[in-house]
């Protein structure tokens, strides 16, 4: 079976940064990045002062042949409706942008890797272990 890993925005971030979600990243069949997460990092990258260097960097990694980023599609958003609702129903929102990283994750079968708990409120949701 194909290990298919998401990356948070946290998760790319920690990985450029610390090497954390390393020993995940190099034995992922795909590696998936939403294309929320890269709107994410983009903002990121233009508040800090090393733009060209980041923005380098992240298409460096998109060029990776196990690397992929996944687009915003109708059944994405079918499944972000069914997430907030469901969280909604729980009363346990989370940042709308990682509903919209959740819907990518669980459309692609994908484990999503982040450092943020608020994920645990979707169970259905597969969180990668640090190793």
């Amino acid at each position: 079976m194909d290990l298919i890993l998401v990356l948070d925005t946290n998760a790319y971030s920690d990985w450029r940064r610390s090497g954390r979600w390393h020993p995940q990243i190099a034995i992922a069949n795909r590696v998936v990045i939403p294309t929320t997460v890269i709107g994410e990092l983009h903002h990121g990258f233009r508040k800090g002062t090393n733009f060209g260097v980041n923005t380098r960097k992240l298409r460096e990694f998109l060029a990776e042949p196990q690397v992929e980023v996944h687009p915003v599609t109708y059944r994405t958003a079918e499944i972000y409706g069914e997430l907030v609702h469901h969280l909604q129903q729980q009363g346990t929102p989370i940042p709308t942008n990682d509903i919209w990283i959740a819907a990518a994750t669980q459309e692609c079968r994908g484990i999503l890797a982040s450092g943020d708990d608020h994920f645990r409120h979707l169970p259905f949701i597969d969180l990668a272990k640090e190793r």
